[in-house]
Parts: structure tokens; C-alpha cells; sequence
């Protein structure tokens, strides 16, 4: 594994990421993922499925760069919703455990007024680091 995550005990205890991330390897940097499907349409009504697809849009990527859910050292969610987002946690919550597994890249969460695409919800943007 080319991933270690630090949580100091000094800190709040992390729910649902790490307070940092240590890698060692070749970096992967992935650019933000709506939930737009392969012709270039927001699929989704809810945020939960939006932050569905767009997950699994940034995963094609990683893995279309050699890597994979547990080579993921960093992430950035941009929320149009923030209550939403919220209220759908436990939801958001298993999508992820189904997708990338039980381990949490240091992460962060970002309230914006709206994204590139007007009907996007969420989205993803992240780094991974590969080994080797």
C-alpha cells in the first residue's frame, strides 16, 4: 500500500474522512466529475444519485490511469445543496462504502452557489497516488 492516513489524537475524530493522507508513488490528479453520463447529460434527480455517478465518472478515470477506490489519497466535494447534501449523508455514506470500500482519503466538503453545469448537485475532484 503506498497510502498511510493520520489522524492524531489531538484532533476531532475524523466521520468519513482523514485528517491527511501520506503517499508515496506517482500522483494522479483528477479533474471534478458531475454525474453527466457518456453523452454528456446530468443523470440524477437526487443528490445521492448524482453523487453516484459523478464517484463513478472520477473512479473510470482513475482506473483509466492505472489506479484504483484505494490508491484515492485526496478529495474534494463541491455541494450546491449543503442542507441536501447533509440530510443525504447516510445514503451518500453507503454509496461510498459500495464504491471505493471503508477507507477515508483526507477529504473535504465545499458549499458553492452552482457548477459549470447548471443541473450538477455535487461535484468530485480528487488525487491519487499510485506505487511505484
Amino acid at each position: 500500500m503506498s497510502l498511510e492516513f493520520v489522524n492524531p489524537p489531538e484532533l476531532a475524530a475524523p466521520k468519513g474522512f482523514s485528517h491527511a493522507t501520506v503517499g508515496a508513488g506517482r500522483t494522479v490528479f483528477l479533474a471534478g466529475q458531475t454525474a453527466l453520463d457518456r453523452s454528456g447529460r446530468i443523470v440524477g434527480e437526487t443528490i445521492t444519485e448524482q453523487f453516484e455517478q459523478a464517484l463513478g465518472n472520477l473512479l473510470t478515470a482513475l482506473e483509466a490511469a492505472g489506479g484504483g477506490p484505494a490508491d484515492l489519497a485526496s478529495l474534494t466535494i463541491y455541494i450546491v445543496d449543503m442542507p441536501a447534501y447533509q440530510a443525504n449523508s447516510r445514503a451518500i455514506g453507503a454509496v461510498w462504502k459500495r464504491l471505493v470500500g471503508e477507507r477515508y482519503p483526507a477529504m473535504a466538503g465545499i458549499g458553492v452557489s452552482r457548477l459549470w453545469d447548471a443541473e450538477a448537485l455535487v461535484e468530485v475532484q480528487g488525487y491519487a497516488v499510485l506505487p511505484g
